[in-house]
């Protein structure tokens, strides 16, 4: 299996994508002549031999040997687990950007599945499923007290099935019921478009297309706008991003910086640590980044805004991180199924570790819940707010401005249509209006001296 490093954080339920290295095959190490290992071992192959002969049911031995090499992984920590040949398999192609499923990254808390976040454009995203939200049910099956890969082998089906999950979130009485079609799940590493003066960089997932996508897609917009003259700063949207390859995860970080740490990575052992390090180049030609980050980014996520933040290239808004910090090494075993085993913890520039803490935002910047449009609601209030907004160009007679020539009347109305576009997406996404707000801020300050 070919070595590379994923940096997401936590199981997927329909794709893997966390912050885990693959590594080449496992040996077995040198017989330890602790005698207590193996009358352990003895004790395991007793019991084995009991279920074998004696349970009320004939098992078969293959998988009663799996479910007790992931118990044993499991017991760990929630991000190591045995991956049987088919999950393995799954996991390389995932890392490739298409899947089939929901589109929802999840990890497990309190017995419960936890979604991390869902993914943009996938069924759970249109269907309304949030950050934070607790799956109870599948098809009306609790998944209380199932392991998370058990709890994930329910949520899988043919593209094309329905699934109903049940729903636990925080500020609604009652847990309630959603319907997703499952669907394969194509990953748009990232997308590019230009608001106002500002590039807006919306990474989803940290795959092969990553950096590539982002290069490309940052490149066309700046073409676009005349060069980059013209462009105020660049915001990096990096919300409900569950991470994926750490190389990618580096190739962004580095992408803006031109030199210094990006992250490090601590074992067991010092000797096995590493340490990436950005080199010359920025992308963003030293304008101005805001990062928004939320409770759906993790790992990958947090490994870019904290780099970016501890060289004060960036300043990171929106609510805290996931705070997953660990690395998980996936590593072939026999049977052609993989062990993806924590390995390490990472740290950014500064030494921090954002285990369980999560990336701080400089500034916490809450996302509103729209409320729900009422169709039946009376339009005569809009009406009465039009006309309470007649300014005196309205009125008739009014003087004409002979100050200003046509081209530079023509400036303020389009500056205008500008401002009313910016206060439409105030409505729609109140946090990225806030990070472009943020850069139109720094530009009016001017270039550092």
């Amino acid at each position: 299996m070919k070595k590379f490093i994923l940096a997401a954080g936590v199981g997927c339920a329909f794709g893997v994508m966390t912050a885990t290295q693959i590594a080449g095959p496992v040996f077995a190490q040198s017989a330890d002549d602790n005698q207590k290992i193996y009358e352990q071992l003895d004790l395991f192959g007793d019991i084995f031999e009991r279920i074998r002969a004696e349970y009320v049911e004939e098992v078969d031995p293959k998988d009663l040997i799996e479910a007790a090499v992931n118990g044993m992984l499991t017991s760990l920590d929630p991000h190591s687990s045995y991956l049987p040949p088919d999950d393995a398999e799954k996991m390389q192609v995932q890392t490739r950007g298409e899947f089939g499923g929901l589109g929802i990254e999840v990890t497990q808390e309190e017995g419960f599945v936890k979604v991390v976040s869902p993914i943009d454009g996938t069924p759970a995203f249109e269907a309304g499923i949030e950050a934070g939200d607790f799956i109870t049910h599948v098809d009306g099956e609790s998944v209380l007290g199932l392991t998370l890969d058990e709890a994930v082998e329910k949520m899988r089906g043919p593209v094309g099935s329905e699934i109903i999950i049940t729903v636990a979130r925080e500020g609604e009485d009652e847990p309630f019921d959603v319907t997703i079609v499952r669907d394969t799940i194509k990953l748009t590493a990232v997308r590019a478009r230009t608001e106002g003066n500002s590039v807006v960089l919306r990474v989803t997932t940290f795959n092969d297309q990553t950096y590539p996508n982002l290069s490309d897609g940052l490149a066309k917009e700046i073409e676009a706008a005349g060069g980059m003259d013209n462009v105020n700063g660049i915001v990096l949207d990096l919300r409900n991003n569950p991470g994926g390859l750490l190389s990618q995860a580096i190739k962004v970080s580095d992408a803006f910086l031109d030199k210094g740490e990006i992250v490090s990575t601590r074992g067991r052992n010092p000797e096995d640590g590493d340490r990436y390090n950005a080199v010359k180049g920025d992308l963003a030609e030293g304008k101005p980044i805001v990062i928004l980050i939320n409770g759906g980014s993790a790992s990958a996520s947090e490994i870019v805004a904290g780099a970016l933040q501890d060289h004060r290239r960036a300043i990171v808004i929106g609510t805290k991180s996931f705070g997953k910090g660990s690395v998980q090494t996936v590593m072939p075993v026999q049977g052609n199924g993989a062990m993806r085993l924590t390995t390490a913890r990472y740290y950014t520039p500064s030494g921090r570790s954002i285990q369980n803490l999560g990336v701080s935002p400089d500034i916490v910047v809450q996302q509103p819940r729209r409320a729900p449009v009422d169709p039946n609601a009376d339009t005569a209030s809009e009406e009465t707010t039009a006309r309470r907004t007649r300014s005196e160009a309205d009125l008739r007679g009014s003087l004409s401005n002979d100050s200003l020539s046509e081209d530079e009347i023509r400036q303020i109305e389009e500056d205008r249509a500008k401002a009313e576009d910016a206060a439409k997406l105030r409505e729609e996404d109140y946090q990225l209006a806030y990070a472009i707000d943020i850069l139109k801020g720094l530009s009016a300050l001017g270039p550092k001296q």
